[in-house]
C-alpha cells in the first residue's frame, strides 16, 4: 500500500523562506539544499513544485513589479529554480499519493503510431502522452516547467517543448510524436491571438488542447472563448482533468475568428498592424502633455516608450477578446508599476487620452480606452481632469 505524508504548512512555509533567502543571496547551492532537505524530510515532490518554489517565483514577480529588484535579478533567480526543478526532477520519489499514478492503458506502453499521421484516441480515455509548451511569443515558461514535472511524478509520458513554440513546430512535433493530449501555457493576454492559433491548429489534427497560465482570466474565461477542450486554474487541477480525460475535438475546426465575430470590423487588426507608428505618435505627443519628460534621460524615455507599446499591445488584445475588462486590468496594474519607478501619475492618463484622440474611427478601441481612463482616475493618486473625463 502507498502511503503519503502530508507536509505541514508551517513546514512548507519554513522551506519557502530558506529558499528566498537563498535566491536573495543568489546562492544556488543553497537553494538546492532548502528544496532537497524538504524533500528528504518527507515533502513531495509535487508539493515542493507547487507550494514551494511556485510560490517563491510568484513573490520574485512582486519584487520586480514593486521596484526592488531589476530584470536581472529576475531572470538570475528564474535561472535558479529552474536548475533546481531540473534535480529535484532526477531524485528518487520518496512519496506518491494514490493519485499520484496517472491511468495507464492495458498494454502499459503508449500505442504505435504511423510516422506522419494525426494522432489518435478514443473518446473519454486518459491521456498517456502529453505534450507541454508554451504559446508562440511566451517566454514566462516556469508555470509550464512546474506542470510537466507535476505530470511526470505522477506517470506521464511528457514531452516538455519549453518557452515561445511556434505553432508550426508544435504541429510538426505532434504528427512525430503521437501526444494523446495538449497542455498550453501562456501568462500574459498578448498571447491571446496566438494562444487561438494554437489551439485551432491543435484541434484541426484531433486533438484535445488544455490551455492555463493568467492570458486566460482568474476564471478562464478566454479558455472558453477561444474553444479550448479544458482550462485549469492551477497544475494539480490540470492534471485531474487529464487524467480524468479531454474530449477529442468532434470536428476539426475552421477559421480561427468564427467564432470571435467582432473581428470583423478589423479594429484588432488594424490597430496590431499600426503599432510602432502609435507608440510614436503617442510618445511625441506626450513630451508636450507632461513636462516632466523635458528632464528625462535617454534611458527614461526609452522605458516611456516601451510602456506605450505595451498599452498598444494590451488594447489589440482586449480588441481581440472583445473585453475592456482586459485592458482595464493592464492600465491600473501598470499605474503600480509606474508609481513604483516615480513616473508623474498624470503620465499614463495623459497617454491614454492621446491614444483615444488617434482611434476617432475605432469605436471599440475608444471605448475600451475610455474605460481604461476611467479605472485610472479612480486611483486618487492618478486622478486628473481632462477633456476625456
Amino acid at each position: 500500500m502507498t502511503t503519503h505524508t502530508t507536509t505541514s504548512s508551517i513546514g512548507l512555509a519554513g522551506t519557502r523562506e530558506r529558499l528566498w533567502a537563498a535566491l536573495e543571496a543568489r546562492d544556488e547551492a543553497a537553494a538546492a539544499d532548502a528544496v532537497f532537505d524538504a524533500h528528504d524530510a518527507g515533502t513531495t515532490t509535487e508539493d515542493l513544485l507547487l507550494d514551494v518554489i511556485g510560490p517563491v517565483q510568484a513573490r520574485v514577480g512582486g519584487e520586480w513589479a514593486a521596484g526592488r529588484i531589476g530584470v536581472a535579478q529576475e531572470h538570475a533567480v528564474t535561472a535558479i529554480q529552474d536548475r533546481v526543478i531540473a534535480a529535484l526532477a532526477h531524485r528518487p520519489p520518496r512519496h506518491r499519493t494514490a493519485a499520484g499514478t496517472a491511468p495507464r492503458r492495458e498494454t502499459g506502453t503508449a500505442p504505435r503510431r504511423e510516422t506522419g499521421t494525426a494522432p489518435r484516441r478514443e473518446t473519454g480515455t486518459a491521456p498517456r502522452r502529453v505534450t507541454v509548451a508554451c504559446v508562440d511569443g511566451e517566454w514566462h515558461a516556469l508555470p509550464a516547467r512546474l506542470l510537466a514535472e507535476v505530470l511526470r511524478s505522477r506517470g506521464f509520458l511528457v514531452d516538455y517543448l519549453g518557452a515561445h513554440v511556434p505553432t508550426p513546430h508544435l504541429i510538426a512535433h505532434l504528427h512525430q510524436t503521437g501526444a494523446d493530449a495538449v497542455a498550453l501555457s501562456a501568462s500574459l493576454p498578448v498571447r491571446l491571438p496566438t494562444a487561438h492559433a494554437a489551439v485551432t491548429a491543435v484541434q484541426a489534427i484531433g486533438l484535445p488542447v488544455l490551455v492555463g497560465g493568467a492570458a486566460f482570466g482568474p476564471d478562464g474565461r478566454y479558455a472558453l472563448l477561444l474553444g479550448a477542450d479544458g482550462w485549469a486554474p492551477d497544475a494539480r487541477a490540470a492534471a485531474s482533468l487529464l487524467a480524468d480525460g479531454l474530449r477529442r475535438p468532434e470536428a476539426p475546426p475552421q477559421d480561427p475568428t468564427r467564432e470571435l465575430p467582432h473581428l470583423s470590423d478589423q479594429e484588432y487588426t488594424l490597430v496590431t498592424r499600426s503599432r510602432t507608428r502609435l507608440t510614436r505618435h503617442v510618445v511625441k505627443e506626450l513630451e508636450h502633455a507632461v513636462p516632466a519628460m523635458a528632464a528625462y534621460t535617454d534611458r527614461q524615455r526609452e522605458r516611456t516608450a516601451e510602456d506605450i507599446a505595451h498599452i498598444v499591445d494590451f488594447l489589440a488584445a482586449s480588441l481581440y477578446a472583445d473585453d475592456a475588462e482586459l485592458f482595464t486590468g493592464f492600465v491600473t496594474w501598470t499605474a503600480g508599476i509606474l508609481r513604483a519607478r516615480g513616473v508623474p501619475g498624470d503620465a499614463l492618463v495623459a497617454a491614454l487620452d492621446v491614444l483615444s484622440d488617434t482611434q476617432h474611427d475605432f469605436p471599440r478601441a475608444r471605448t475600451h480606452l475610455l474605460a481604461g481612463r476611467r479605472a485610472l482616475t479612480r486611483i486618487p493618486e492618478l486622478s486628473a481632469p481632462g477633456p476625456h473625463s
